[in-house]
């Protein structure tokens, strides 16, 4: 069993991360919040030789989880997550994506629900599920303990929190989550849901990177956080009394 590690690709023209957990031994992985551009999605996989197990979401919003139902079909592989609250966002994907003029999104119903206390896995690879609704009702993040990283979709960036004026967002309740589940950070811009157009990635470049095709950014990286969960919540929460 390697390191695990996580390759990036943004996605819809809100340039949302979709992120591809995988063992760089085995070869195996998982698709987290396939938003859109699903054929990118595939182009990655396919050029670096992956096995995708299955899709996780994170929440029900379009950019997160609006390609799901297409690689699903794609690579006959279930979708597990987000929590049930968040059944309804996962029903109106596809009226969403009209509003903002966005082609190809789907609903999606996963195969799985999870909860507060689930562990979820492929390989050797385990994460424990954290329910963290604020953002969206049925939020989840995924904690790899082994690690000490987590995926925290929309919850916390660099330097801010999640937004809270979406349908289903709670700003009180994103503020009170138990300090437990502020457990680490994945440092990313804050979505701003207004299309943009495509740009080019002008991030600092990763210790490592993979092509995956002339459109495809695909940015690998090892999933370790040095902080403690402890330092990380006092960020979040130092976050919250500026944007509170």
């Amino acid at each position: 069993m390697g390191m695990l590690q996580a390759g990036i690709i943004p996605v819809t023209p809100f340039q949302q991360n979709c992120t591809i957990f995988f063992d760089p031994d085995t070869k195996e992985g998982v698709v987290v919040d396939p938003g859109g551009d699903v054929p990118l999605i595939l182009q990655a996989i396919a050029q670096n030789g992956l096995t995708i197990k299955e899709i996780w979401l994170t929440h029900g919003h379009l950019d997160h989880a609006g390609g799901a139902s297409e690689l699903k079909e794609a690579l006959g592989i279930d979708v597990v997550g987000p929590h049930q609250d968040d059944l309804p966002l996962l029903q109106r994907i596809e009226t969403q994506a009209e509003k903002y003029g966005i082609s190809g999104l789907r609903d999606v119903v996963p195969d799985r629900w999870l909860k507060d206390g689930d562990k979820i896995s492929f390989g050797a690879h385990e994460f424990e599920v954290y329910h963290t609704p604020g953002h969206a009702p049925g939020h989840v993040i995924y904690f790899n303990r082994a690690q000490n990283f987590a995926h925290l979709g929309d919850v916390l960036f660099n330097g801010s929190i999640g937004r809270t004026d979406l349908p289903g967002g709670n700003h009180q309740q994103l503020l009170d989550l138990d300090p437990r589940q502020g457990i680490a950070a994945r440092r990313r811009r804050r979505l701003h849901l207004r299309p943009r157009p495509r740009q080019p990635h002008r991030r600092r470049a990763a210790k490592q990177s993979i092509p995956a095709g002339d459109q495809t950014s695909w940015r690998i990286r090892s999933c370790h956080v040095g902080r403690s969960p402890e330092q990380l919540m006092h960020v979040a929460q130092k976050c919250a009394a500026v944007l509170g």
